[in-house]
């Protein structure tokens, strides 16, 4: 049996140069700054932020290949500080062959901890070697300000339905399993549907079509068959499909309805499908302030520590501020009262409006102001007793609106009987 066969399509398919990648042009096309770096031979650090699929990986060992220089690849999924110091290492010999600053490619380089980050910096500075990252996510959030500002980010697209089509034709006209196949292709709807714009999603699902016929029967495709084929063989969990989607909003929905158990489980199901945690804990924070609010104040505070503390630790450890922040949400009290404030104040502002601020809320700077009647008769709340005076805050044509209701539980309560009693007499 030939090693091919051995391989995934999308493994045998791989680009070696840039006639053979496909998409991201604005990368790799005739005035592309990745095509200039090969050109020239003039690299720097840089980071490639996009979807699954699109290349990130193949773009940074096809410029190895090009450069003839010295490759080594980390996964931020399974490396420490101590392989990060080994890679240092490596790269320090390297320079002893002259073969140019090897390059050292870091995939899902935003799974890695600041401190593990913070690793990086030296080597990148000095040229030790040229850093190439890979990553889902916004460098922004994710990558430490002193490591960013060393990187140029390179953002990719996903392959649209032309890049697809292309991909597609190469597989059965070049690939030596394939081309020995007869394809009789309708419909590439659903087939580019499901692959979601992902290369590596649109070859392997080719792939299972293929394993689905016999070694002499004509492989037909179209978008009936496409899907049957996948509903067989759908995956337990998906990242970037369509049950991601599903699973994130059972989760949230389990928080909101108070129920722990099923909080967890969906948890669990992410974990262990690969959900990057940092995500997860994003949607902690927004759970915090939407669903419970005001109802326990301290919910936005332990979720925003929980999301502090898995960027700080990383994975595996960092399931355990995750489940504990996922537990205290879902067993709070819940009160969105805050979420249909500022919606309904959006509302407002948008039916109504630039309205002016009152003068005596302005600001007076200048003397100018201050003659204009800028800040006169405004009440310094913290003259008077309980720190409240009567006075108008909002525009004169908004002047009774509420946007904010109170809900029944104990801490808005609280809030309401308060709030009651200062304003009563203005009611």
């Amino acid at each position: 049996m030939r090693m091919s066969e051995y391989s995934p399509l999308a493994e045998r398919l791989r680009p070696k140069n840039l006639e053979e990648y496909v998409g991201q042009q604005h990368l790799v096309g005739p005035e592309g700054p990745i095509r200039k770096m090969m050109e020239t031979g003039k690299l720097s650090s840089f980071i490639l932020w996009g979807p699954p699929g699109v290349g990130k990986t193949t773009l940074a060992r096809m410029l190895a290949q090009n450069q003839q220089r010295a490759f080594h690849a980390l996964s931020a999924v399974n490396s420490g500080v101590k392989d990060v110091r080994e890679t240092i290492e490596w790269a320090h010999k390297q320079h002893f062959f002259n073969q140019g600053t090897p390059i050292v490619f870091i995939d899902e380089i935003h799974r890695f901890n600041k401190a593990q980050q913070d690793s990086l910096l030296g080597a990148v500075e000095n040229g030790t070697f040229i850093l190439v990252g890979a990553t889902t996510e916004n460098p922004s959030f994710e990558v430490i300000t002193p490591l960013l500002s060393r990187c140029q980010v390179y953002v990719l697209q996903s392959l649209g339905k032309d890049d697809l089509q292309q991909l597609l034709d190469r597989a059965i006209r070049t690939d030596e399993e394939l081309k020995h196949r007869t394809f009789e292709i309708t419909q590439t709807q659903a087939l580019f549907q499901f692959s979601g714009g992902d290369a590596r999603k649109l070859l392997n699902i080719l792939d299972l079509m293929v394993k689905s016929y016999g070694p002499t029967e004509t492989i037909r495709i179209d978008n009936q068959i496409i899907s049957n084929v996948l509903q067989q063989n759908i995956a337990t969990y998906d990242k970037n499909g369509e049950m991601h989607y599903d699973i994130i909003s059972a989760f949230i929905k389990s928080i909101r309805g108070s129920d722990p158990n099923a909080a967890i489980y969906w948890l669990a199901r992410m974990l262990a499908g690969g959900e990057d945690p940092m995500f997860i804990a994003r949607r902690l924070v927004i759970s915090a302030s939407e669903d419970i609010g005001l109802a326990n104040p301290n919910a936005v505070l332990l979720a925003n520590a929980c999301m502090d503390a898995v960027h700080k630790i990383g994975m595996p450890e960092g399931r355990i501020p995750l489940a504990e922040a996922t537990v205290y949400l879902a067993t709070s009290p819940k009160s969105n009262a805050s979420y249909l404030a500022v919606n309904e104040a959006l509302r407002y502002v948008e039916q109504t409006g630039n309205l002016s601020v009152p003068l005596h809320l302005r600001n007076a700077p200048t003397k100018l102001m201050e003659e204009l009647g800028y800040g006169q008769e405004y009440k310094y709340a913290h003259d008077f007793q309980e720190h409240f005076v009567l006075q108008d805050y909002l525009p004169e044509e908004a002047r009774n609106q509420k946007f904010y209701h109170p809900q029944n539980n104990p801490k808005e309560n609280e809030i309401k009987a308060r709030l009651d009693h200062l304003w009563k007499p203005n009611q």
